[in-house]
């Protein structure tokens, strides 16, 4: 998944690199030295940001080779580029030499640790992976340790931040759920400049199939669970485990932390290379740590924990069983970096909700809620939670599925949201370059024809939110699901400015919603 950048945030890289000389950077990466001495300060991808001083990658693509724009990198003060015999002449002709490798995109993440300083090896790094809850779990995990006061930063789909020794507040921009390898090991870096102690990531299976967290091996790695998402990347669901497990090897990890909920985690649990904790919500199932019973509390829950060490209580700050495993993955993680007692028990419980997820924007009359559920599985939980909060009168969903990305789950979406929902308004996502309309039409092929639901087509985000607020009424809930925290639309390759949340609280504060935004006692 890809974010957008902040152009105000700041750059992925350190303020004051360690650098490393190109000599040293053609040992390690087994290829022939430069004919002279020169000294790499930074390491990117994109001619568009060399920094004076940097080692230019210059990458084959699908459509394109990286070589192509050795001008423009040369002209902005690259002094060296790293690329494959396809583009070593390209490269040399621009007038910079050129470290040639086999396979440039697995040599850049070396290159990029090793003028960094392999600053991973330097922080406590948590890695999660899966299909739904990699951001949940991160931003617990670092609200939490931001309310032990320990100096943390977190990588993934909502952006990168992180607070210094000092306190501060840092926003680095990025545009993917994980970042290239050259600006991750430039972030870390950073990271540990403003002397940052804990770093927790999401990894993405394009990350681990296409070496972006290669040369990262995390103190603790945690697998949420696996649903069908991405197939236009993987093609199969045997893939996009595959990818998935390669976090829990010894390349990639010291440990792990499973959900064994899904036959996914159970078979992860069994094959992973590195020891393993595992943990279920699931009432039969057997793990190390095991969920004994939820209570429903305000808007979210507390739960009892079954574990080697006896029986614990937890809090979970949102709704719904996939939330208290989220959070006691999180308690897990922290345990695994050495942070563990009441106190951590405690800041969990209070480290609040997650933007963009089961996020409630209004409360009374009609209760508002945003959500990041993009596939079948996220969506199913999503609706099934909301129906059990108590007060529920009708269910109204909000829903499509974004353009270029895996068609397949599309009818499935369709059939879980005329299944759980009372009312289903099938409208656009992000677009990106397809026909919306298509897209509308795959989602609902999914509903059957006898649904009990009242099934709307809407062409248009805001009018398919405003319609939801238009037939809601005292006491039902509309979820709003797809986006999440997202703050732009995709649509024909342009990003219009476009929130979920500010547009449901809007729609419900208006004639006929008269919604009450103010949902701080329940957050």
């Amino acid at each position: 998944m890809s974010t957008q950048r902040d152009p105000a945030a700041e750059p992925p890289r350190p303020r004051r690199p360690l650098g490393a000389a190109g000599a040293a950077l053609a040992i390690a990466l087994g290829a022939e030295a430069p004919s002279r001495d020169l000294t790499v300060t930074g390491v990117t991808l994109d001619s568009r940001s060399v920094a004076p001083g940097d080692l230019w990658c210059a990458l084959p693509g699908a459509n394109a080779h990286g070589a192509d724009f050795a001008a423009q990198a040369s002209a902005r003060g690259a002094v060296l580029a790293l690329t494959d015999p396809t583009g070593a002449e390209r490269c040399r002709d621009a007038g910079l030499p050129a470290l040639v490798v086999a396979d440039p995109r697995e040599a850049t993440a070396r290159a990029a640790a090793l003028v960094q300083g392999r600053p991973a090896e330097r922080l406590a790094t948590i890695g999660v992976t899966g299909t739904n809850g990699k951001t949940s779990v991160t931003t617990v995990v670092t609200r939490t340790l931001d309310a032990l006061g320990v100096a943390a930063g977190m990588i993934g789909t909502s952006g990168t931040s992180y607070r210094d020794a000092h306190g501060d507040e840092h926003a680095i921009g990025t545009v993917r759920t994980t970042p290239e390898s050259p600006e991750l090991h430039g972030i870390l870096a950073r990271m540990l400049e403003d002397r940052v102690q804990v770093a927790s990531m999401e990894v993405s299976s394009h990350a681990l199939v296409l070496h972006r967290a290669d040369e990262v091996v995390f103190d603790v790695a945690c697998f949420t669970n696996l649903t069908q998402d991405h197939l236009d990347f993987h093609g199969t669901m045997e893939a996009y485990y595959e990818a998935k497990r390669a976090l829990f090897t010894p390349e990639h990890s010291a440990r792990g932390i499973v959900c064994v909920d899904d036959e996914w985690g159970r078979r992860l649990a069994r094959e992973a290379s590195v020891p393993v904790t595992t943990y279920t919500t699931a009432p039969d199932a057997e793990a190390d740590h095991r969920v004994r019973e939820i209570v429903p509390e305000g808007y979210g829950s507390t739960f009892t924990v079954d574990g080697p060490e006896g029986t614990r209580t937890l809090h979970a700050a949102l709704p719904g069983r996939h939330y208290v495993a989220n959070t006691l993955a999180a308690e897990l993680l922290l345990a695994g970096i050495g942070r563990h007692g009441p106190e951590v028990t405690r800041a969990l419980g209070e480290a609040g909700t997650v933007p963009g997820r089961m996020e409630l924007v209004a409360r009374t009359p009609i209760r508002g809620v945003v959500d990041y559920s993009h596939t079948a599985d996220a969506l199913d939980q999503a609706l099934t939670t909301l129906r059990d909060v108590p007060g529920t009168r009708r269910l109204l969903v909000v829903m499509g599925a974004g353009g270029d990305r895996d068609r397949g789950k599309r009818p499935a979406m369709g059939e879980v949201a005329a299944r759980l929902a009372d009312v289903v308004i099938v409208t656009d996502d992000n677009p990106r370059t397809e026909d919306p309309a298509a897209i509308r039409g795959a989602v609902r092929s999914g509903i059957p024809a006898d649904t009990n639901a009242q099934v709307h087509e809407v062409d248009g985000r805001g009018a398919a939110i405003d319609l939801a607020a238009d037939l809601a009424d005292v006491s039902d809930t509309i979820l709003v699901a797809g986006k999440g925290a997202e703050t732009g639309q995709q649509i024909g390759g342009i990003v219009h400015p476009f929130d979920d949340r500010l547009r449901l609280r809007t729609a419900l504060a208006g004639p006929g919603g008269a919604g009450d935004d103010d949902t701080d006692g329940e957050r």
